[in-house]
Formats: C-alpha cells, structure tokens, sequence
C-alpha cells in the first residue's frame, strides 16, 4: 500500500475511534459526526496534517457541552500516536450552524468546509439549514486569525480556530521564526509548511469565498504572475509529504521569498479590508507589515 494511503488510513482510523467516544460519551445529544478537512477534501498528510472532526449536537446548548467536547478529545488524544494527538473537534448545535444562536466551536472557514466537502461519518445528514459564511465574513475572520496567530497580536478574540501546532494567539515567535528562518526550519515539518501555505489558504478564500486544498490553493496562487515566493510556495507543497532534505537549500528559499510572500498576502488583504469597510483591521495589517520590515 502506497504510503500515502496507509496515512490516510491512520487518519481515517483516528477518525473512527472520536467517533465511537462521541456516541459513548454525548449519548442522544449527538446528532451528525463528519469528516472535516484534508481527510474529507483530499490532501491529507500523515506528517503535517490534523485529523479534524465535525460534531453536531441537539439544541439547546448546555453549559457543560464545551467540556463534554474537549473530554472526547482528551480521550482520544491518548490513543499514543502523532495522529491521535492531532484531532481537532469542531462543534456546535443547528441553531448554531443555522446563525440562530451563539455557542459552539465552529468558525467560518470550517462551516463552509462542512457544507462543500463534509462526509458524514455517522447519524443524519444536517447540513441543509446551516448558514453559508459570507465572502466578508470568510475575509474578516481570516484576517482577524492572521493576526492573531501569525502577526502577534495579542488581543486573540476567535474560538477554536484552525490549528498551528504549539502556536498561540500573539506568539511573537512566529514574527522570529518568520524574520530568522533558520529557527523556523527546526521546528519541523509542519510548523515550517503551516507558516508558509496559511498566507496561501487564507488568499484563496478571500479570493473565491471557497474552501480549497492546499494544492488548489497553490495552483491559484502560482498563476497570479505578479504573486512572488512561487519557489518557495511550491516547495512548501511538497514539504508536506516529505520534510526538506536539503537544508541549505531550504533556508536559503526561506530567507529570500518567506517575507515577499508575507509581504504580498499583507497588502492583498490591506486592499480588501478597506473596501470592507474595516480600516481598524488594515490599520493592524500595516502595524504587522511594519514590524516585519523592522
């Protein structure tokens, strides 16, 4: 079996076993299980992907849904492998999903990924009254995580947010590792493509109000002839199944194309959020481009 197949069916396995705690654990409150992400939207790597769930829960919220969730994850996270390790559970209630009420761990760019591309792994199918996000919403939200999370604001305000690993909100060492690429390449494999291919993701969804995968994303990206760090964006893709093996090489691309490419998704989004009528979220993309240059 090729190795890529034997990843996904690691990941599939993963999958399976937070299901069976879901069932074990939530009982009649839950109604849909569904594969998310890159095992459900294809482009699943066993080195650098995580292994996100969908849950659905009968409404109304309870105060201890939350921690009834992170028990499930707790449990599976011990199962003793990378994977296991990696699973992150999206979550909330039809009147959630439907923009009726508040709650839950379920952001737009996850939303939309459950209404195109979830596969549902068990229970009823109830994707029919979820809101579709809006291509402002998918924009202000992608901007906000942004900066949060790769620009090292320190007023992180978004729950449950896509995963980067042993990031958290306002970590100024992804401004380092962003600024000194000989320390990002030690972090390994799936630190190093996740800093590189977010700018990438979050284009693509400002761009088409899609979900895509990392390779679409970049086939998008690469055709853009005034888009710099294609080198760098390209070998990135490929880090994802295969750490670099060349090291010098790899941080010589880091070191020339990483803050052009930083630099190019900063004034993209800049534009946008003007023209959305959010200046006080471009105001913070100069404070961060700023810093970058410093």
């Amino acid at each position: 079996m090729p190795d890529r197949q034997i990843g996904v069916t690691a990941g599939e396995a993963v999958l399976a076993e937070a299901v069976a705690v879901c069932k074990k654990d939530l009982g009649e409150r839950l109604i849909a299980a569904y594969a998310l992400g890159s095992l459900a939207h294809g482009g699943f790597s066993s080195l650098v992907s995580d292994v996100d769930l969908g849950v659905v829960l009968s409404d109304p919220v309870e105060q201890s849904d939350n921690a009834a969730i992170q028990k499930v994850a707790d449990a599976v996270r011990t199962g003793g492998s990378d994977l296991h390790e990696r699973l992150s559970i999206f979550w909330g209630t039809p009147a959630i999903l439907g923009g009726s009420s508040t709650g839950g761990r379920f952001p737009p760019l996850d939303r939309l990924d459950l209404l195109e591309h979830g596969r549902l792994l068990s229970g009823r199918d109830v994707r029919e009254g979820i809101a579709r996000p809006s291509r402002s919403e998918l924009l202000t939200v992608g901007a906000e995580f942004a900066l949060d999370y790769l620009g090292g604001r320190r007023d992180a305000q978004i729950p449950g947010s896509p995963s980067l690993g042993s990031m958290s909100p306002g970590d100024d060492s992804v401004l380092a590792e962003i600024r000194s690429p000989a320390v990002l390449i030690l972090r390994g494999a799936r630190r190093l493509t996740k800093i590189v291919l977010f700018p990438v993701r979050f284009l693509y969804a400002a761009q088409t109000g899609q979900v895509g995968t990392n390779a679409i994303a970049v086939t998008r990206y690469l055709a853009d002839p005034q888009a710099p760090a294609g080198e760098l964006v390209t070998a990135a893709l490929g880090w994802r199944l295969a750490p670099p093996t060349d090291t010098g090489q790899a941080l010589a691309l880091l070191a020339r194309d990483l803050i052009p490419l930083y630099m190019h998704f900063i004034a993209d989004h800049q534009t946008r959020l003007i023209a959305a009528g959010r200046s006080d979220l471009a105001e913070c993309f100069e404070q961060w481009r700023l810093s970058l240059r410093a």
